[in-house]
């Protein structure tokens, strides 16, 4: 039997004389338990309990084999973060068409999409030669020398300006929010034309050659703007005829390659993940000394996306390289490759901040002496906390005594919560890491401060001993 005694609950008050009693009784103990520690003391010392036997401890193997899979993980998290960017690409409607939809709004791909339109154009109508045949009809009329000769000389002015128009028109559409609603819209229609790209599907609205070079087609824009010529009297613009016309953006000969593994990728972006986080976590659980173990994997973790990030910054400069001059515009190339690599490249940091913070928990978990004495410290200045509060009547009473009952459970809950927000919410940011670690460790200090310890004292102890144990 016992009875439970809760902190700030009123003691039995004592008399003076049994007081001292207890205190003269304790001082005589004290003082046998001196003289048997005395080592010039011939009193025999107490019987001492036998030494458990020491506990079986893993081998060296098992260290081996958490290496092992902390590595085969590490490594497989880089081109898991390439996987899963796309699997997103590739069957997320919306996300694709937020990704790509931009770039009909940054002016040079604009100014260059607008140059290369008219370059087609020109190349299909002669317009010098349509503007000599319209002067000839008008002289032929029978103009007289002089006019005949004033005209001839406006030949070369009015085809250029005829250009100049074209280019006009073609650059306000290109701007024009019809364009980017049109541009919205095809990516939308034609999210699978990206499918079909990867797998070489000659269909594609971009297309890439055996070769490796990599083209958009300028049709649908030009439609458009012949349209729009026609519609403002300028009738010659109905014999543009249509177009089949690709641009190259870029031109890589290992892009055929690249498609072979980036659908490796795509099939692999469902599972991949996963398996480097279980490879990460088995590496952890079978190792002799799980605490250093999980600063290893969240250390090897950080490591391969620093590769990422770095890989990534390297490829722009190889990317912009190999595109520009000859084939777009320095520009271009830094639009279309930062548009491409920067859901890649948030994923690559915000896995390097989870990694960090994996870290950071471990060691201050661990049973290390710095994170020991922080621990010490912060648990007591909860119980300095609530101890003042109770003895200014404020008490969570039973409350508090169910929360400190199941408190291993409650933590073990928060962690769980915390992992799922982070496996599961995404897109995966650093602030959503940092912001769900903030919101755990604030539950866990509430936790800590509103649950209330209790205390067990034996109804059978011995009038002279008070034994005390915190359950």
């Amino acid at each position: 039997m016992s009875t439970t005694v809760r902190e700030g609950d009123a003691m039995p008050r004592l008399t003076n004389a049994e007081l001292e009693r207890r205190i003269a009784a304790l001082e005589a103990e004290n003082a046998t338990l001196r003289g048997r520690l005395d080592p010039n003391s011939t009193e025999p010392l107490p019987d001492l309990a036998p030494a458990p036997e020491p506990t079986h401890k893993r081998g060296w193997g098992w260290t081996l084999l958490a290496v092992v899979l902390i590595v085969i993980g590490a490594i497989l998290a880089p081109v898991a973060v390439v996987a899963s960017w796309a699997k997103v690409q590739l069957t997320d409607t919306d996300a694709f068409v937020a990704t790509y939809a931009p770039l009909a709004n940054d002016p040079g791909v604009q100014a260059y999409v607008t140059d290369e339109t008219v370059k087609v154009i020109q190349q299909h109508v002669d317009i010098p030669q349509l503007t000599s045949q319209v002067i000839d009809g008008i002289t032929g009329l029978g103009t007289g020398p002089v006019a005949t000769k004033a005209l001839d000389a406006l030949k070369a002015p009015l085809a250029q300006g005829i250009v100049s128009l074209i280019q006009t028109t073609v650059g306000r559409f290109v701007a024009s929010d019809a364009f980017a609603q049109v541009w919205q819209d095809a990516l939308r229609v034609s999210h699978t034309q990206l499918v079909a790209t990867m797998q070489g599907n000659p269909q594609a609205a971009i297309a890439i050659g055996k070769d490796g070079s990599v083209g958009i087609q300028l049709g649908p824009i030009i439609d458009k703007v012949k349209q729009r010529l026609v519609d403002q009297g300028i009738t010659f613009a109905s014999r543009i005829p249509t177009i089949d016309k690709t641009i190259t953006v870029a031109q890589n000969s290992s892009i055929p390659t690249i498609q072979v593994f980036y659908n490796l990728a795509l099939v692999a972006g469902a599972w991949l993940p996963w398996v480097s986080i279980g490879l990460l976590a088995l590496g952890v659980i079978v190792a002799r000394r799980r605490a250093l173990a999980l600063i290893g994997a969240a250390s090897a973790l950080a490591i391969a996306m620093i590769v990422v990030v770095s890989a990534i910054a390297i490829g722009q400069i190889v990317f912009i390289a190999s595109a520009s001059p000859g084939l777009v515009p320095a520009g271009v190339a830094t639009t279309l490759y930062t548009t491409v690599s920067t859901a890649m490249k948030d994923t690559g940091v915000a896995v390097l901040v989870l990694a960090i913070v994996v870290a950071l928990v471990g060691w201050y978990s661990g049973p290390f002496g710095v994170p020991r004495k922080l621990r010490g410290f912060f648990g007591s200045g909860v119980t300095w906390a609530r101890e003042s509060a109770e003895r200014h009547g404020i008490t969570t009473g039973r409350v508090g005594a169910w929360l400190y009952a199941q408190r291993v459970l409650l933590r073990a809950a928060v962690a769980v919560i915390a992992a799922a927000v982070v496996l599961f919410v995404r897109p995966l940011t650093p602030s959503l890491i940092i912001w769900t670690l903030v919101i755990a460790a604030v539950v866990i200090a509430i936790l800590e401060l509103v649950q209330r310890p209790v205390i067990t004292v034996p109804e059978n102890a011995d009038d002279d001993t008070e034994v005390m144990t915190v359950s």
